[in-house]
């Protein structure tokens, strides 16, 4: 190993670009993983969207690409649909004659894209590291460890695995080995209505919040009904005795960006702006959601403001791009729309997918190279599709 030594500190001040990946401040009262740099980046280099539009027109049918709406606008641009992560992975499905599907989104939506793909198409992420906090608070080994304190707490054999979209292959895959389903924030209700008929209790990972509000707001459970599992704890942080009495066991994750709304967000909106509807995403904390006008998924926050009547005024709890997405939309409608947090926040892996990275993709698609293919092994790929195929299957 080389180590290289210096007499003096090095003066090196950070770039632009690294302060926006790494994030000029942290919050103390978010939750782990917000990351708050400030502005989104500059307009794109007008060459880069020229190179990009050839690339895509000499690639014509062979290529289709999905937009998540969390991602910039240069990236959007692009686009051949918009959406969800289910929704993207749908629409890759339906479109078997792609030779290529480039999913400007994060890993996990790149990889039930694979799942749910022929194996003549091939998946591309143009940037490996957009990944997700969320998924990446549960793993395969922790997720076992966890099935084996169920086990140990004679529990187990009554609790159906509930996983939300925003979780890797290695997760839905255990969701469907152990018999459960998987969910979406917009049909989360019926996947557990599903599980609750097939077993006592559910095992709801890895966001804890979409868990709990699904549980307390729509099934009518109380908060008591809930336990927490924090797998970097022995047991899960918790005795058998909590887990025999509970109905839902929530695993300790959460959306880095939307468990950064609370209530002091919600009190200082409603105090600047009267009359606002205040609508979030069920992946903010309970005690947001409790004090909300409106609830409900990224599609259903869309369709809400469409409905809108003009002159309206929304307060939006979800992701910066897409909050200011929706306020550039509805402008000329006279509707008032804001992001409920005053401090700018987005999702820093999302916005990892940038237009250059897409430049990248394309181009060297054009040239004959695929390039970031993200691939499903096939045992996890079949058990993964098991669990996905339940949900598609609930009423």
């Amino acid at each position: 190993m080389r180590v290289v030594t210096t007499a003096q500190p090095l003066d090196v001040q950070p770039s632009p670009l690294a302060l926006l990946l790494l994030g000029r401040e942290a919050d103390p009262k978010s939750e782990r993983g917000v990351e708050c740099p400030g502005d989104l980046p500059a307009a794109s280099d007008p060459g880069l969207v020229e190179r990009a539009r050839a690339a895509k027109e000499k690639l014509g049918e062979k290529v289709f690409v999905l937009g998540h709406h969390y991602q910039r606008d240069e990236v959007i641009d692009f686009a051949d649909v918009t959406g969800d992560s289910f929704k993207l992975a749908r629409d890759a499905a339906a479109r078997p004659d792609a030779e290529y599907i480039v999913f400007c989104g994060v890993h996990f939506m790149a990889e039930s894209a694979d799942i749910l793909t022929g194996d003549d198409q091939q998946v591309i992420l143009p940037d490996l590291a957009a990944g997700c906090s969320m998924a990446d608070m549960a793993n395969a080994e922790q997720v076992a460890e966890c099935w084996d304190v169920l086990t140990e707490a004679g529990v187990a054999e009554q609790v159906v695995p509930v996983s939300y979209m925003n979780s890797s292959a290695d997760i839905k895959a255990f969701t469907g080995k152990h018999g459960g389903t998987i969910c979406t924030s917009s049909n989360a209700k019926r996947a557990l209505d599903w599980a609750f008929e097939h077993g006592e209790k559910v095992l709801f990972l890895p966001d804890q919040h979409l868990g709990r509000n699904t549980a307390v707001r729509d099934l009518g459970m109380s908060l008591e009904d809930c336990v927490v599992y924090n797998p970097h704890k022995p047991g899960g942080g918790l005795t058998a005795e909590q887990l025999r009495n509970a109905k839902m066991i929530l695993w300790r994750g959460h959306c880095s960006v939307h468990g950064r709304f609370s209530l002091e967000s919600v009190e200082d909106v409603r105090a600047r702006i009267p009359g606002v509807n205040v609508l979030v995403h069920p992946e903010c904390k309970n005690e947001v959601v409790a004090v909300a006008d409106y609830v409900g998924s990224t599609e259903y926050i869309i369709k809400a403001l469409e409905a809108a009547p003009a002159g309206s005024k929304w307060a939006i709890g979800t992701e910066l791009n897409l909050v200011r997405r929706l306020a550039n939309r509805f402008a000329a409608e006279d509707k008032e729309i804001v992001f409920l947090d005053k401090t700018v926040c987005f999702c820093s892996t999302m916005n990892r997918i940038d237009l250059p990275h897409l430049v990248w993709t394309l181009e060297s698609l054009v040239a004959g190279k695929v390039v970031n293919r993200i691939e499903v092994d096939k045992e996890t790929e079949s058990f993964a599709k098991l669990a996905l195929e339940r949900m598609l299957a609930l009423p």
